[in-house]
């Protein structure tokens, strides 16, 4: 069974993961500053006195939202291209010994009738994750747009799980098909409005039910979006 997630960035509010994704603090926000604009006055009198005046001058400073997002390499500043592949093996073994079975024809082993157990063996299946942004809250959102396939036979994505390693950057689960429910990842200074945040997120297969043998494969798309 394979799982492929690439990271992609986008700006200013969105960044996206092929089932793979920048704060920057003050000093990485890029400003524009238009022209200036004043105007002029002049004062007079005949008598010598003091005197006064003024001229006003305008200011502009458009300062850009952004939001780096990225699920395996790639960390910022610079996003990665490379799609992240998570795959799990599931290896049998029959009761009775219990005895894994060896490969080839007319082997004989101990089995007591009942159902094989199978053994999920994980790879690459821990990826680090990042979410940076000064354009306010951040949503996690999964998206599954077809069942992991192995031919005409298929398993829901919802099968693969996710736990993150930081509370404050938590993982959105993935639904059979569509895009799934948002969750919130917690901003770290400003009211919120900027976040810069890291985690690990393990991927997990639930093996709940009974599959035909064969190498199943499917992407899963994360979205992360702010207002």
């Amino acid at each position: 069974m394979t799982l492929r997630a690439d990271m992609r960035r986008t700006r200013p509010a969105r960044a996206a993961v092929r089932g793979m994704a920048a704060l920057a603090c003050a000093a990485g926000i890029a400003a524009t500053m238009p022209a200036a604009q004043a105007d002029s006055s002049t004062s007079t009198s005949g008598i010598n006195v003091p005197r006064s005046t003024q001229a006003s001058l305008d200011f502009t400073i458009a300062i850009q939202k952004f939001i780096f997002f990225r699920i395996g390499n790639g960390d910022f500043p610079t996003p990665g291209g490379t799609t992240s592949t998570v795959s799990f093996t599931l290896t049998p073994s029959i009761p009775g010994g219990p005895t894994t079975p060896a490969a080839g024809n007319n082997t004989a082993v101990n089995w007591s009738g009942a159902a094989p157990g199978f053994t999920v063996t994980p790879n690459g299946n821990v990826l680090p994750v990042e979410v940076r942004s000064n354009a306010g809250q951040v949503i996690l959102r999964a998206t599954a747009t077809a069942p992991l396939a192995n031919g005409a036979n298929t398993i829901p994505l919802s099968e693969i799980t996710i736990l993150s390693s930081n509370v404050n950057l938590p993982a959105p689960a993935i639904p059979n098909t569509g895009t799934g429910i948002g969750v919130t990842v917690i901003g770290t200074s400003f009211n919120n409005l900027v976040t810069q945040r890291n985690a690990d997120w393990t991927f997990s297969y639930l093996n709940s039910a009974s599959r035909t043998a064969g190498t199943y494969s499917g992407t899963v798309t994360f979205t992360a979006s702010t207002p």
